[in-house]
């Protein structure tokens, strides 16, 4: 059976780093939300922080056209 290099090791390495940012952005959201809640009395801040995250988070992904076969 033949397989190739990104199914051998892209795809693996793929998931282990979604499943790694998931786990870091689980954390940092769980810590940085009671740190909100404790400085500021409410989780208004958060929502900004995210909005600014998923901002930048964005900003480097290029869609190319798709080109009619």
């Amino acid at each position: 059976m033949m397989s190739t290099p990104a199914h051998a090791h892209g795809v693996k390495s793929l998931f282990g780093l979604t499943l790694l940012s998931h786990q870091i952005g689980g954390f940092l959201g769980a810590y940085l939300g009671g740190w909100a809640i404790y400085a500021f009395g409410d989780y208004g801040w958060m929502w900004y922080a995210d909005m600014a995250l998923a901002a930048v988070c964005n900003l480097p992904i290029r869609e190319r056209k798709i080109q009619a076969a």
